[in-house]
């Protein structure tokens, strides 16, 4: 899959569903067979995986050991709320009302799809998050891409 690309505004209803935009239905790939899981995402977002995608990222976390604490901490927290969901008629998904809650989603929503996902955003919430002016923009640019052998050494926490 060549994954997601764009940006687009779009309104949820008091159900907890949306109209999947047809710039993102083109981009889904015929083996996905119209069937998506949700789960939380991070910075209160939920992500939105195809089948296939969705079973790539759970394949990588079978990796993760069941008896350290931390990781089954993080793999619990990782499928708190993921659900199997599939297109109506509409081309609509149904998020789950626990999952709505999470990610504080209103009348309006954001989908942000990138590689192998889409990120589903209170309109809200994204516009806070994603609030960077050019200069500091820049500078994260040149921290993350910048050198990529220095990479090891970048911690990120929050402003950094």
């Amino acid at each position: 899959m060549s994954g997601f690309l764009g940006e687009i505004s779009c309104k949820i209803d008091t159900k907890g569903r949306f109209v999947m935009p047809t710039k993102f239905l083109r981009q889904l790939p015929p083996e996905a067979n119209n069937k998506m899981v949700v789960n939380r995402g991070f910075e209160q977002c939920l992500t939105l995986y195809t089948w296939p995608e969705w079973t790539k990222v759970t394949d990588e976390l079978q990796s993760l050991n069941t008896y350290n604490p931390l990781h089954l901490r993080f793999i619990r927290q990782f499928f708190r709320g993921a659900t199997e969901m599939q297109f109506d008629a509409s081309n609509r998904l149904l998020i789950p009302k626990s999952l709505t809650q999470y990610a504080d989603l209103k009348k309006e929503i954001i989908l942000l799809g990138y590689f192998n996902r889409i990120e589903i955003w209170s309109a809200k919430v994204y516009e806070e998050v994603m609030a960077i002016d050019p200069e500091e923009f820049a500078e994260l640019a040149n921290k993350v891409m910048g050198n990529p052998t220095a990479n090891e050494d970048l911690i990120i926490s929050g402003n950094d």
